[in-house]
């Protein structure tokens, strides 16, 4: 069973760590619908609070293509 609070939080913390290191990411970019299904993916798969699910989502938004969102 998803955390939902913890994916919230989560995707939340992950977002604003991206972006601050990519300040022309505008707040609505589709990354961040991205975002939040591969950590509510991997929510489903084990139990994991937020921090580390956090720090999943920094490495998956690294990985995702800049020209393509």
């Amino acid at each position: 069973m998803v955390d939902e609070v913890a994916v919230r939080r989560a995707a939340e913390t992950a977002w604003t760590v991206y972006r601050a290191a990519h300040p022309d990411v505008d707040t609505q970019d589709s990354r961040r619908c991205l975002l939040e299904r591969y950590l509510h993916r991997r929510g489903e798969r084990r139990e994991s609070d937020t921090e580390e699910l956090a720090s999943f989502g920094i490495a998956h938004l690294r990985r995702l293509p800049q020209d393509e969102c």
